[in-house]
Parts: structure tokens; C-alpha cells; sequence
């Protein structure tokens, strides 16, 4: 169903992440690779093939994501007040749009580097898992 649509999502999503924060210009995943040479080729060493694989990740569980959460209102929502559900739906989406953001400048301006600041993704998404198992899929 889609609670299980959206929690493959949301761990691939996870792992994705978990996997840029582990990419360095020199490794991958702890693993040295070949560094990139000054002139070389665009996207020529290891590390940077190994972003764009992950990032493609990101885009390819981005759409069943969208589409299962959806699915899911529908099935949750009273059929007499859907049409509040989605305007709720929505409405949530833009309030807290700005949270992740927020955070993540915050945590890169304290510590001053990016990857921590990417870091509290990883939070956000273990959060969102947690929340999403006390769902009911009906």
C-alpha cells in the first residue's frame, strides 16, 4: 500500500543522504578513490559519479514519495471532508517549508561545515520514519 511506498521512499531517501555525507573529494563511504585531477573531465573521478548516482536516487524516490502520500490522505481522510484534508495537506507543506532550511543554516553557520548542516536531514527523515509507523494503513 502506500504507508509501504512511502517508508521505501523515505529510506532510500535516508540512505542517499547518509551516502553524500560519507562522500569526500578523496573517498567514498571510508573507501580511498582516485581524487579529481585539476583540468581533468567534468564528473571523471569516483567521488563525483558516486554524488550524481546518489542524487538521482534522491530524484528517482521524489515522485513515489509525492504520489503515495497523496494516496495515503485519500485513504485516511472522511470522504465527506476530503477536500479540507488536502487544503490542511497543503497548507502544512508551505508552514513548515522553511524549517529544514532553517535548520540546516543554522547548524552550517555553527559548526561551519556544510555537512553538518546537511546532517540534520538524516534527523528529519529517522523522525518522519518513527512518526510514519504509528500510521494506519487502512
Amino acid at each position: 500500500g502506500p504507508k509501504g511506498v512511502i517508508a521505501g521512499s523515505m529510506t532510500r531517501l535516508l540512505l542517499s543522504i547518509i551516502g553524500i555525507l560519507l562522500i569526500d573529494k578523496e573517498t567514498i563511504l571510508f573507501i580511498h578513490v582516485t581524487p579529481p585531477v585539476p583540468g581533468g573531465a567534468l564528473f571523471a573521478a569516483p567521488a563525483e559519479r558516486a554524488y550524481l548516482a546518489l542524487g538521482c536516487l534522491i530524484g528517482i524516490a521524489g515522485g513515489p514519495l509525492q504520489a503515495a502520500s497523496r494516496t495515503l490522505l485519500i485513504r485516511m481522510a472522511p470522504k465527506d471532508r476530503i477536500a479540507q484534508f488536502f487544503g490542511l495537506f497543503a497548507l502544512t507543506g508551505k508552514v513548515t517549508s522553511f524549517i529544514g532550511p532553517l535548520m540546516i543554516g543554522i547548524l552550517t553557520a555553527i559548526t561551519a561545515s556544510q555537512k553538518a548542516g546537511m546532517a540534520v536531514l538524516v534527523l528529519f527523515f529517522v523522525a518522519g520514519l518513527v512518526l510514519l509507523a504509528r500510521v494506519k494503513d487502512e
